[in-house]
């Protein structure tokens, strides 16, 4: 939902008259679709099918990524956004895209810091450590 107000934000600019925000456009627009993706994968169970594929890391390195770019995608909307701007409503959306790119960079990050966990095999809980305790 994030990356979706973030690239919807940005959309309802007039994005292409400055070239920073079509690296903006291009992260949140791609990550959406894949973070889509995923969970379309996760919601069929379609990665228990793909077993022979690493998830847990592979979502780690996703998460990863995204959130690095996603850093980078925060500091240039954040830079360009110029208070002096002669359309009121062109500022409104792109400081709110400005801050919802934050708040999506911090949730992928602690994304990255779960999907971790989960590689190593921290994350399990008590019910399935007890189960594997006693086998």
């Amino acid at each position: 939902v994030l990356g979706l107000l973030v690239w919807s934000l940005i959309a309802a600019t007039t994005y292409h008259l400055h070239a920073a925000y079509g690296w903006v456009m291009f992260v949140s627009l791609f990550f959406w679709i894949l973070t889509v993706l995923f969970f379309v994968t996760y919601l069929l169970q379609l990665h228990q099918k793909f077993y022979m594929i690493p998830w847990p890391l592979v979502l780690m390195i996703y998460n990863a990524v995204a959130t690095v770019l996603y850093i980078t995608a925060f500091v240039t909307c954040a830079a360009a956004v110029k208070p002096t701007s002669w359309r009121q409503w062109d500022y409104n959306r792109r400081a709110a895209a400005s801050f919802f790119a934050c708040l999506t960079m911090i949730t992928y990050g602690v994304s990255t810091f779960f999907s971790f966990r989960a590689w190593k095999g921290l994350g399990s809980n008590a019910a399935t450590s007890q189960v594997t305790d006693h086998a």
